[in-house]
């Protein structure tokens, strides 16, 4: 079962850099979030994650950026862009589960 979620990760993580960047969203900020930053810290903590264990700062941080992705999924009215973001959430939420199965 880890192994599974560890190669579903690695799939998303592979989808996400082939889908473009939702347009209008570069330079923007929802709910005091940087949309850009959003996407590529989500993505660096599931790169992260598939090299191996991440630290106990890095893991409150991923699990603080999954909380901030509730917040700000709701407020995105772009059809692209919400079905984009979830999908990065998505992988976030799997990179912390992953790295909460994992024995450090």
């Amino acid at each position: 079962m880890f192994e599974e979620k560890l190669d579903a990760l690695s799939r998303m993580a592979a989808e996400h850099t082939a889908l473009p960047f939702p347009s209008g969203f570069r330079g923007l900020d929802i709910e005091d979030q940087d949309t850009v930053t959003l996407d590529a810290d989500a993505y660096g903590y599931a790169t992260s994650v598939l090299k191996g264990p991440i630290s106990e700062q890095r893991f409150v941080g991923l699990t603080r950026l999954v909380a901030v992705f509730d917040k700000v999924l709701p407020a995105i009215e772009d059809e692209y862009a919400a079905r984009y973001y979830r999908h990065v959430r998505d992988m976030a939420v799997l990179a912390a589960e992953i790295d909460t199965l994992r024995e450090k």
